[in-house]
């Protein structure tokens, strides 16, 4: 059952720009990492880092990023100066281990400057575009640029770069048996507010599954008392509702007789602490991946 909560509201329109783009900047996160790499018309390599990016197409595959205008003076930044004179640019990804070099590299160096050298990264040449590509990157997207869409001339005002990409390098040690790859390995960093950062791997990764092979049976198919319930939570209730489907009424008789026949011995004749140990029961099924389980223990109690 939802809790209730007290939300703080605003009008976008309302806010200062700096204000309006922390609350966007810390509330829409973790993001991936554009570390991107441009040269100009002389050649002269760029490279910076942009968290407004994500993958929107796999056929054909195309990315995004946006260097917004600087929100203290509007202007635009080399990344985007760059890719209007020379439509190509390497989107490397940033791990964990290259995460403080990229964020040295964003730093607002002179036009001309190399950031690789900055800082301390390895440049290697690309097999089909200009720009170069970070040697320490677990992934490497070769792109040419699509178009330049402005979204304004504010300060934070995005300027959407769409690009394509034509060749994709993984490092090898990232991919498993079968060429996709592993998070853990990637290791990958997201940016979100502040100075802030999150790992995409070890502890914090998990996995749900997807309900491909059919839809589940859904939170509106269980009892009004397992929906309402005090011990399992929403995302407890929408494991049990990705089940396909029920359990038939003999299943049910026997998981009671086998599994919670003590438990019903314990708490008769008090309807109240027989339900919240049934449903005690059925979050402690649910965290061990027992869901089929946890759904035979409420609709159990459900029966009687």
């Amino acid at each position: 059952m939802m809790s209730e909560y007290a939300y703080s509201s605003f009008n976008p329109n309302d806010l200062e720009g700096r204000d309006l783009h922390g609350k966007l900047l810390g509330g829409i996160a973790p993001r991936p990492i554009a570390f991107a790499s441009t040269v100009d018309e002389d050649g002269q390599d760029n490279l910076a880092p942009f968290s407004y990016f994500n993958v929107f197409s796999a056929k054909p595959p195309v990315v995004i990023f946006s260097p917004a205008r600087r929100m203290n003076d509007k202007t635009i930044k080399h990344t985007l100066l760059n890719v209007r004179s020379v439509p190509e640019v390497v989107i490397n990804l940033v791990d964990y281990n290259m995460v403080h070099a990229c964020s040295l590299a964003s730093g607002d160096f002179a036009r001309g400057v190399s950031e690789f050298e900055k800082a301390g990264l390895t440049a290697l040449s690309s097999d089909t575009v200009q720009p170069k590509r970070v040697g320490e990157s677990p992934l490497a997207l070769e792109c040419r640029v699509l178009r330049v869409d402005s979204l304004g001339e504010d300060g934070g005002a995005g300027q959407l770069v769409v690009c394509e990409i034509q060749r994709m390098h993984f490092r090898s040690d990232v991919l498993n048996e079968s060429g996709q790859p592993i998070p853990d390995l990637l290791d990958l960093v997201g940016r979100c507010g502040g100075n802030t950062y999150v790992r995409a791997s070890g502890d914090a990764l998990f996995t749900v599954p997807k309900p491909l092979a059919a839809a589940g049976i859904g939170v509106d198919a269980l009892p009004k008392e397992v929906r309402e319930s005090k011990v399992l939570t929403g995302n407890d209730l929408a494991q049990l509702g990705a089940m396909i489907e029920m359990p038939n009424e003999t299943e049910v008789n026997d998981f009671k007789l086998l599994e919670l026949s003590e438990l019903f011995i314990e708490h008769e004749g008090d309807g109240f602490s027989l339900e919240y140990a049934v449903h005690s029961f059925a979050a402690q099924c649910i965290e061990k991946g027992n869901v089929g389980d946890a759904l035979k223990a409420v609709m159990t109690f459900n029966l009687g």
